[in-house]
């Protein structure tokens, strides 16, 4: 390794050739994508890789490939959004060890072996879920607040922990009445519930989801087929909970049973509700904090697990409110 003023060079040996070269990707891809990101120049030669560049940046290159190839070590595929999701968290903080973030596997049964987190956020989400009852996800879409929350009820259910996976949404949004939709109560409220269909079909096989659902096991429903029952041994997730009244939050929560566990997700900056309509999602933020046993995990734009530009998409919309706010503040 040498230093000058202007930059550095960092030479990296990885002993296993065929860990080296999955960690390289196809004729180096990966080095390419890592050097592109983080604004180095990386040259392969064997197993052996050379970086230049920025001290810092040079750092950060040899940071993420060290910690990338113990991931490889440990049996662990590494895929391209694997690179993005490693140059984003180190970039943040170097200290970050991705093997307690990459290797936090959440076990299905399903043609998907296991569903993995991709941000510190997502890794607390995960763990609060299997430490607490009642768990609130609130942040941007595309942090994967569902499907990870719909993993983990799978799993449960897999596992025999529940008997039953209730999945519900409010079936009323952007003010627009069920009575005025075409078509029988299933179909009116189908369009609402369809997202949560596509999770549960990404975890299990078609016919799989069909069969537990006729059975009963597995119910997807609109948040006022809650009313009056209480749910036990079950793992119910409530999907864009920002869209509840006051009322409906507070008779979800309390039809919460004996050994039941509730995931309850939402993002509070799209909120479809009459602007005279408080959001149950909002109120319980400031008011149930501070009870034990149940917790808030808050996702940002850095945990967008989704195309790289809807990051740039919610950072553009957030300026924009900001400018908002500025000009109604003069």
């Amino acid at each position: 390794m040498t230093d000058d003023a202007k930059g550095s060079q960092t030479s990296i040996d990885f002993a296993e050739i065929e860990l080296a070269r999955q960690l390289f990707g196809e004729h180096n891809s990966n080095l390419q994508k890592i050097a592109k990101d983080t604004d180095v120049t990386i040259n392969a030669r064997g197993n052996t890789v050379f970086i230049d560049g920025d001290k810092i940046a040079t750092a950060l290159a040899a940071n993420i490939l060290n910690q990338l190839y113990g991931i490889l070590k440990e049996g662990f595929p590494i895929h391209p959004n694997d690179i993005d999701f490693a140059v984003r968290l180190l970039s943040g903080d170097d200290r970050i060890k991705l093997k307690e973030i990459f290797l936090d596997r959440v076990y299905i049964s399903s043609k998907k072996s296991a569903v993995t987190p991709k941000s510190l956020a997502q890794k607390e989400y995960i763990e609060a879920i299997r430490t607490h009852d009642i768990v609130f996800g609130i942040g941007p879409a595309g942090t994967g607040k569902t499907y990870l929350a719909m993993a983990m009820a799978v799993s449960a259910l897999s596992r025999g922990i529940v008997s039953r996976i209730i999945l519900t949404r409010p079936a009323v949004e952007a003010g627009e009445a069920l009575g005025f939709l075409p078509g029988d109560l299933a179909e009116k409220v189908d369009p609402y519930l369809r997202p949560l269909y596509d999770a549960l079909h990404d975890m299990m096989r078609f016919e799989k989801a069909a069969n537990l659902m006729q059975k009963g096991i597995i119910e997807v429903a609109p948040i006022a087929f809650m009313r009056g029952r209480t749910l036990n041994d079950s793992f119910i997730i409530l999907d864009e909970a920002q869209n509840t009244t006051s009322e409906q939050m507070k008779m979800f929560l309390t039809r919460i049973g004996f050994n039941s566990k509730a995931v309850i997700t939402g993002d509070i900056t799209q909120i479809d509700l009459p602007s005279d309509r408080t959001s149950g999602l909002i109120e319980t933020k400031n008011i149930l904090q501070d009870i034990s046993g149940i917790r808030f995990v808050f996702f940002s734009k850095r945990d967008v697990v989704r195309h790289k530009l809807v990051q740039k998409i919610i950072q553009a919309y957030e300026e924009l409110e900001a400018a908002k706010v500025k000009h109604n503040s003069k």
